[in-house]
């Protein structure tokens, strides 16, 4: 990011802390982070369900505080973990299945995102994940559990003023309908964008039910660059799939057409969602402007179909040494010095939600 707009930006956030920072700690912009989704921002629910689906052994979380797996599929950091701490958070919302979600931790938020979920609830439930109807259950368990650590009062203005963020969509496409010809030849891409994007509306009006009003939601990256896709899809050409990239595309016009149509449904809803198409596609198309050195591969062992514990792991031959020069950390999931040019993204497109 330009360092002039970095100082805008952070003049910004001044004035929004001193503008909304009473009431709670004095250094959070917002009193709660609430997380909904898939890999892309688990930090670690899935280590207590019986999936494959798992980042809890190295080399997961080798740059992570204190150098250990935590369940996040990443070298380091979330974009959403780095995008908390910009917000003013000295610690991160827990996973909501961990022992950590309990007490005064539940009053800075909680994750209920689940590696391997998504948009649509089939797919969840087959990789053994927690499908968002279910997170959204748990999201009531976790209001009734605020209420009786913090008072029903504090607990309904921390429910009203927190932000939720949601990621789904990856999976859907890249782990489900381009590899299960059940769904692929029943449906066009442009089909089942339109049944997923169905599924994401009716998860914001029952979130919306439960008294969210500010939802980031992010787009889909341009998933025809992720090395999985190209090994496995690509047939041998060079660069990204444009076919993939093409439906990636026509996905995120879908979702905010949506986004736009239930902000005019719902008093108070405030959507922003995150372009993380192109601040992505700008990394792996010119990955030396930001210091990259590869963007084809990750870093993981060969970095082209690395996804879960069965081919990312301490074993792993050929790992690199130096994650921050890799755009990707595994084969589909960014290292933390990309998730560093994301929440950068993020952030700016956000403004909206702090406040």
């Amino acid at each position: 990011m330009d360092i002039n707009f970095k100082r805008t930006l952070l003049l910004v956030l001044s004035v929004a802390l001193l503008k909304f920072g009473n009431g709670q700690d004095s250094t959070q912009l917002v009193p709660a982070i609430l997380t909904f989704g898939d890999s892309a921002v688990d930090v670690g629910n899935n280590n207590y369900l019986p999936t494959i689906f798992k980042a809890n052994y190295p080399p997961y979380g080798r740059d992570f505080v204190n150098h250990q797996p935590t369940g996040r599929f990443c070298n380091g950091k979330l974009a959403t973990d780095i995008t908390a701490e910009t917000l003013g958070f000295k610690t991160y919302p827990p996973a909501y299945l961990s022992p950590q979600a309990s007490g005064k931790n539940l009053l800075i938020g909680a994750n209920f995102a689940s590696a391997a979920s998504g948009y649509d609830e089939n797919a969840a439930i087959i990789n053994h994940a927690i499908p968002l109807s279910q997170q959204l259950e748990y999201f009531k368990e976790y209001q009734t559990k605020l209420a009786k650590v913090a008072g029903s009062k504090k607990a309904a203005s921390i429910i009203k003023d927190a932000i939720y963020i949601l990621s789904a969509g990856s999976g859907d496409f890249l782990q489900n309908y381009y590899v299960n010809p059940l769904i692929n030849k029943a449906y066009t891409p442009d089909e089942y964008g339109t049944f997923l994007v169905g599924a994401f509306s009716n998860f914001v009006k029952n979130l919306y039910g439960l008294g969210a009003r500010k939802l980031g939601v992010t787009s889909l990256p341009p998933l025809g660059c992720v090395p999985l896709a190209i090994t496995l899809l690509g047939n041998h050409e060079n660069g990204c799939v444009s076919r993939i990239n093409t439906d990636a595309q026509g996905f995120n016009k879908k979702i905010n057409s949506a986004a736009a149509n239930l902000q005019k449904k719902y008093p108070g809803l405030t959507i922003v969602i995150f372009d993380i198409y192109t601040p992505f596609y700008d990394l792996v198309k010119s990955p030396s402007t930001h210091g990259f050195l590869e963007a084809r591969r990750g870093c993981c062992g060969t970095g082209t179909v690395e996804t879960t514990s069965v081919l990312c792991n301490p074993k792993s031959p050929g790992t690199c040494s130096n994650a921050t020069q890799y755009v990707f950390w595994d084969s589909v999931h960014p290292s933390e010095a990309a998730n560093q040019v994301l929440a950068d993204a993020l952030i700016v497109q956000g403004i909206a939600l702090i406040g």
